[in-house]
């Protein structure tokens, strides 16, 4: 089954994850399946891993814009 795209202005969808994080993509490195997205959120960054599928049909590329959308169960919290 192939893979379908939709054009951003296509699709209209608000999420249920409180944890939108606005960022800018700095490097990708991309494997036989799976690529790690790493994005800058205001000085940090954050890791996402996604299929090379996925960035392709995201049009995702080192300068892009991105929303880093977290939904979890539980969130740790650490302290020094």
């Amino acid at each position: 089954m192939g893979s379908r795209f939709y054009p951003r202005e296509a699709i209209v969808m608000r999420l249920s994850a409180r944890n939108q994080i606005k960022g800018r993509v700095t490097a990708i490195k991309e494997g036989a399946v799976e690529a790690q997205v790493t994005v800058d959120i205001g000085g940090q960054s954050i890791v996402s891993v996604i299929t090379v599928d996925s960035v392709k049909n995201l049009g995702i590329a080192v300068g892009s814009e991105v929303v880093a959308v977290i939904k979890a169960d539980s969130v740790m919290l650490g302290v020094d």
